[in-house]
């Protein structure tokens, strides 16, 4: 399996602290677990250990030291590369990355309140933390916090209580409302691991008294609900999304206990078009009228 951008900066970012606390938390803004869990898969393509580590210390190893400048300079090459594509590309294109449906009567505003532009929209596996933009799929993206940190900027645009998405014979689809305590025991559907904090944020991982019992893995919304309606797991989603995503084979409830969940409009900290940054106002500006203070990251 080839190593991706996103290992290639993990590693960097671990070999230049070492140490995984600091790496996670001061670096990536990830979940340290979620990064350990990335290294291993990252040596195990490579088929060697890149860190000696134990309780107290990081070292390279002769093969991660190794492989320091190399990734140094492939991540380096990539930015290049991203700028390179974003200078030539007709500067009147935009491509705004998702993972779960927008709605919330945004998209129609946006593209009134950008005319002469062509705006597109891409859906984004959730195998993708930055949604599009990691390899310049896409320009700016709505994506719901945690995301990773380092390289990009946010403003929260929504924020929503976490409901769950049940079958609709579950012994808990007629209730009003579900306290947390009495879901941790069912099967739920996860994103996969290379979502990073994502995936621990919408299994509720802080929020447990014992691990996940994980049903099944999905990429997609759409295959998460299929899942559901299978009544082989339950998932959590946001308040908007239950209204976005309604079927008949479907119950969708609010949850207590947990804390809510935040859409932000997301964008590379280091981009070059001004257009980029009309693109973050107008979303700012459309789900946020009444008080843009409150949208700040």
């Amino acid at each position: 399996m080839d190593a991706h951008i996103r290992d290639l900066r993990y590693f960097v970012a671990v070999a230049e602290e070492l140490s995984f606390t600091r790496a996670a938390t001061e670096r990536l803004f990830i979940a340290q677990p979620s990064l350990s869990r990335q290294i291993r898969q990252l040596e195990q393509s490579m088929r060697t250990r890149l860190f000696e580590r134990d309780r107290r210390t990081v070292a390279l190893t002769a093969a991660g030291a190794a492989l320091l400048p190399v990734a140094r300079q492939i991540i380096t090459q990539w930015e290049d590369a991203q700028r390179a594509v974003a200078a030539a590309r007709e500067d009147r294109i935009l491509v705004v990355g998702f993972q779960t449906r927008i709605g919330r009567g945004i998209v129609p505003s946006i593209t009134e309140a950008l005319p002469g532009h062509d705006l597109r929209f891409r859906q984004v596996p959730w195998s993708d933390p930055t949604v599009g933009l990691g390899d310049g799929q896409a320009d700016v993206a709505v994506a719901w916090l945690p995301f990773p940190g380092g390289d990009y900027d946010w403003k929260v645009v929504s924020t929503e209580e976490r409901w769950v998405a049940l079958p609709s014979g579950h012994r808990l689809a007629s209730r009003d409302k579900i306290e947390f305590a009495e879901l941790e025991a069912e099967a739920f559907v996860a994103m996969p691991v290379s979502s990073g904090p994502m995936r621990d944020f919408w299994l509720a991982d802080e929020q447990r008294s014992a691990p996940a019992v994980v049903g099944a893995e999905a990429q997609t919304a759409e295959e998460a609900f299929e899942v559901v309606a299978s009544g082989r797991a339950v998932v959590l989603i946001s308040e908007g999304n239950a209204g976005l995503y309604r079927r008949d084979d479907v119950v969708c409830l609010p949850v207590s206990g947990l804390p809510p969940s935040r859409l932000a409009i997301v964008w590379r900290r280091d981009h070059r078009r001004r257009v980029v940054r009309k693109l973050v106002e107008e979303f700012v500006r459309c789900m946020c009228p009444a008080s843009l203070s409150s949208c700040d990251r």
